[in-house]
């Protein structure tokens, strides 16, 4: 399974942030998207996730034939986690599974999908509201392991997280990559390195593969700074 990206421009007025981007992601890896401030790592989870409009290319999913994603194959963890605060973290998942319950394959016992996530009896009955920026990460994070997506585009997902958390969220990350495919943006180098198969630098509004496999740790900082400071 692929993710292709094909000549993807997208600008705002005169700015073209996107620049013809062409990228193939596979499954079975996690990719870090790593790119200065502003350089257009939002932009392109939400050209790939339909929540800004193209203005050329193609982004298609190559599975048993090759055709544009499906909604519900599409799973989208942002940095600021949007959770109905007036419902516990129970009554969110319940409610979750029951309206998508026609897309969901093989529904587990909330239990499990709860213990697998590492959240405890307790805060499973906590309100939303009353959770941490990274508990709400981890919550927003769960309704996307129920939902199973074939693509999940992970938006600086552990930067709120203290040290514990950090550790469970990468393990469970690469328990679940075979099955997907997994694009992680972040501005965290060695977050990257430690979790990522795969370095991918956005640049001047395009993609540049980083190859890991005949460098040293500190000889692929120096190429992907090198690349970053190209910008």
């Amino acid at each position: 399974m692929k993710l292709i990206i094909k000549d993807l421009h997208k600008k705002y007025e005169d700015n073209e942030v996107l620049k013809g981007i062409n990228f193939e992601f596979k499954e079975g890896k996690i990719y870090g998207l790593l790119g200065r401030n502003g350089a257009g790592k939002t932009t392109l989870f939400n050209c790939i996730n339909e929540d800004t409009e193209i203005n050329n290319g193609e982004i298609l999913l190559e599975d048993e034939e090759t055709r544009k994603l499906k909604e519900n194959e599409l799973g989208y963890v942002v940095s600021t986690p949007n959770v109905p605060e007036f419902l516990t973290a129970k009554e969110f998942l319940k409610f979750f599974i029951e309206v998508n319950k026609e897309d969901i394959k093989d529904i587990k016992e909330l239990d499990e999908y709860f213990d697998f996530m590492k959240i405890n009896k307790a805060d499973q009955n906590k309100l939303l509201k009353d959770y941490s920026h990274g508990m709400k990460n981890k919550v927003q994070m769960l309704v996307n392991i129920v939902s199973n997506p074939k693509v999940l585009l992970l938006d600086e997902p552990l930067t709120s997280l203290d040290v514990v958390m950090q550790e469970e969220m990468k393990d469970m990350l690469k328990s679940i990559k075979k099955d997907h495919i997994i694009i992680f943006s972040t501005h965290i180098l060695e977050l990257a390195l430690d979790l990522c198969d795969e370095i991918v630098v956005l640049n001047k509004g395009v993609l540049e593969q980083i190859d890991k496999s005949d460098l040293k740790n500190e000889e692929l900082k120096n190429r992907i700074i090198d690349a970053l400071k190209e910008e």
